[in-house]
């Protein structure tokens, strides 16, 4: 499999109104939980705006055809760098659970595979020659504790746990109602790209 061509002109189409969905959907999170709106919400349905901000990326990528190839005129070294945002999230897990805020198994196991997620994609990133298979590893252990995290996540959310609380407050509520879903996407992207570029040996181009 090779990888997708897209005009120049269509790209930055593409570009824009992505910028544009992410902006609006960002703002959006923002919006309702500095009014309390999310705050005001059953719990668990806090956790199926989650799984949905996951599956409606990854519905497009697949069922638009113009999407994979935007995503291979990107570049998987471009998409990989993108979960370096996973550092910081990680860095706000760990302060909500220093504080007591969070569940301790859901902060312990999001922060660190959050932490370790981050440095592995600036790491592959940063070399000038990686090839597919580095990335292959960081985007499997990436999704592993990415699933793991927000499962945990999930779960303690359906029991009702009230230490849950702060995913509905700003500025976590950002990390699981705008990170999240970009970042699983972006994981099921990366997989299907290295599957198109046909090997996980050769380097791959920036």
């Amino acid at each position: 499999m090779t990888s997708l061509d897209l005009p120049p002109g269509r790209h930055r189409d593409v570009t824009r109104m992505l910028a544009l969905v992410a902006l609006v959907w960002a703002a959006s999170v923002a919006i309702a939980a500095g009014s309390g709106a999310l705050a005001r919400l059953w719990m668990p349905a806090i956790a199926g705006l989650v799984a949905l901000g996951i599956m409606l990326p990854t519905l497009w990528y697949f069922a638009v055809p113009a999407s994979r190839a935007w995503a291979d005129n990107v570049g998987l070294r471009t998409i990989t760098a993108f979960h370096a945002w996973r550092v910081p999230a990680a860095l706000m897990f760990f302060w909500y659970g220093a504080h007591g805020q969070l569940p301790t198994l859901f902060w312990l196991l999001a922060g660190t595979g959050d932490l370790i997620s981050g440095l592995w994609a600036i790491l592959v990133v940063s070399k000038r020659k990686a090839s597919l298979a580095e990335f292959a590893r960081m985007h499997r252990f990436g999704f592993a504790v990415f699933v793991i995290a927000v499962g945990t996540g999930l779960a303690f959310t359906l029991m009702l746990d009230p230490r849950m609380a702060p995913i509905a407050s700003l500025p976590l509520a950002l990390i699981p109602l705008f990170g999240v879903g970009i970042s699983g996407a972006s994981h099921i992207v990366a997989f299907d790209m290295l599957w198109r570029q046909g090997g996980q040996g050769a380097p791959t181009r920036a």
